[in-house]
């Protein structure tokens, strides 16, 4: 029986977009395409759809504009993504969800919330190893432990934790999503 377009057939995620939260580097936009590949839907970076809509970098954005007008533009995006209801994994900044207003319009759309909870000394290793991503959030590794640490406060309201280590794969980072899909600890 063919399967229709958008839709992810698993059970417990049939009809629910997935949103992946956590700090820069913690994988999210690579276990969003693994986990997408593994449902059969489409997976979207928010990063990615601001820069298509803005025609600039959210990088560019924040040294052009400051980050607070950064993230208003972020958070129209959000919405903009969640007013789309077909079933879809969606990668989040890493502050998008630090901010009440966008994890209550995730909370409205029914989608299912998981940090990746990487260790910082991963995430530091994979911010300076990008050498082609500018990150204006992460200028250097102090000032970048610093937001980690406050983050996590806010990353622990999802409703799935899957904690990540230097060794896994994005498609076991998506299993375990997948064989976790309610609340509780991967």
């Amino acid at each position: 029986m063919p399967r229709r377009a958008g839709r992810c057939p698993r059970s417990g995620m049939k009809d629910r977009r997935i949103v992946i939260v956590g700090f820069m580097g913690s994988g999210k936009t690579t276990v969003a395409r693994a986990l997408a590949q593994k449902l059969g839907c489409d997976s979207m970076d928010l990063d990615s759809f601001i820069a298509e809509r803005e025609a600039r970098s959210p990088a560019q954005i924040i040294q052009q504009d400051g980050e607070a007008a950064f993230r208003e533009i972020e958070t129209r995006a959000l919405r903009n993504a969640l007013e789309n209801s077909a079933p879809r994994v969606i990668a989040l900044g890493g502050g998008t969800w630090t901010i009440e207003d966008n994890r209550a319009l995730v909370v409205q759309s029914n989608c299912l919330s998981v940090w990746l909870d990487a260790p910082f000394e991963l995430c530091w290793e994979r911010i300076v190893s990008s050498t082609n991503t500018i990150r204006p959030m992460a200028p250097d590794r102090e000032s970048s432990r610093e937001r980690y640490a406050f983050r996590r406060a806010s990353y622990s309201q999802t409703d799935l934790r899957v904690t990540v280590s230097d060794d896994e794969f994005a498609e076991t980072l998506a299993n375990k999503i997948i064989q976790n899909g309610v609340k509780g600890d991967a």
